[in-house]
C-alpha cells in the first residue's frame, strides 16, 4: 500500500452500523420526551404570578395541577415539531450509540 492509499485509509470515516427500526423509534421517542421536558421548564415561569378571574378560577387545586398542565402543553409542542431540538439530539444518541 502507498503512502497516499494508507493515508487515505486512515482518514476516511468509518461507516457507523446503522440502527434498527426499534433502536431508532426508542431513541426518537427519548428525544421528543427531552424536548419535551425543556420546552415545559421554558413554559412554567410563563405561568409563577398569574391567578386566574372569576368565575373560572380553580382554586387551590388550579394551583395543584398547573405544573401537569404545563407538561400537557410541552408534549403536546414537541409531538407537533416542537423548537428543533429533538432532532439533533436523537442524532446525538445515534453517535454515542455508534451507531447511525
Amino acid at each position: 500500500m502507498s503512502p497516499i492509499q494508507a493515508y487515505a485509509a486512515a482518514t476516511q470515516p468509518h461507516a457507523l452500523p446503522a440502527a434498527t427500526p426499534a433502536q431508532r423509534a426508542r431513541i426518537e421517542k427519548t428525544a421528543q420526551s427531552f424536548e419535551a421536558s425543556f420546552i415545559s421548564s421554558m413554559l412554567a415561569p410563563m405561568f409563577d404570578g398569574t391567578e386566574p378571574d372569576a368565575p373560572f378560577a380553580g382554586g387551590a387545586g388550579e394551583g395543584a395541577f398547573r405544573s401537569f398542565m404545563v407538561d400537557a402543553m410541552a408534549k403536546s409542542i414537541a409531538r407537533r415539531g416542537g423548537v428543533g431540538l429533538a432532532r439533533p439530539v436523537a442524532q446525538e444518541m445515534l453517535k454515542l450509540q455508534g451507531l447511525s
